[in-house]
């Protein structure tokens, strides 16, 4: 019974000791397709506390393309990340989830006010703590805005440390 105990005790330590945090640093560029194609680039600064459960912050800046009345587009998000607790053949993918302000503009229009965005994507190591993230992400944004639902996709380079 003793020996039971000791096993229980060790392994109840273990699960609630907490895990070393790790954090991320990607740089992208991509394509906002939401009415029209057009440039998108940003970072993501990401941390991990669990190794399942990551918390991000991204900022994305979107050009215009006023032939298409496509407006620009600034994005500042929070995310919450539920990914693979490590890489699977050296993939790991990820879905995520948060909310934020962004700021929309095209010609004298201006838009500010609060996002929600949902995506998901992957991360492939590709040497050391160097790896590809790809992207896709669905903004649904305030009634004001010209562009209510935005669609993007990127690809970048992440610094795992």
């Amino acid at each position: 019974m003793r020996s039971f105990r000791a096993v229980l005790l060790a392994a109840l330590a273990s699960a609630l000791s907490p895990a070393p945090a790790h954090a991320d640093l990607t740089g992208f560029i991509g394509a906002n397709t939401s009415p029209d194609n057009r440039q998108v680039r940003g970072f993501v600064l990401g941390a991990g506390l669990l190794p399942v459960v990551g918390f991000e912050f991204e900022y994305a800046n979107t050009t215009d393309d006023p032939l298409a009345a496509a407006p620009s587009l600034k994005t500042g998000m929070g995310n919450v990340l539920l990914q693979t607790p490590f890489a699977i053949m050296g993939i790991q993918p990820y879905f995520t989830a948060g909310g934020g302000m962004y700021r929309e503009e095209l010609g004298t229009h201006q838009e500010t006010g609060f996002g929600l965005n949902t995506g998901g994507g992957a991360k492939v190591s590709l040497v050391g703590p160097i790896r590809l993230r790809v992207d896709y992400r669905v903004f649904k944004l305030g009634s004001g805005a010209l562009v209510s639902r935005a669609h993007r996709v990127y690809v970048g380079l992440n610094l795992r440390f």
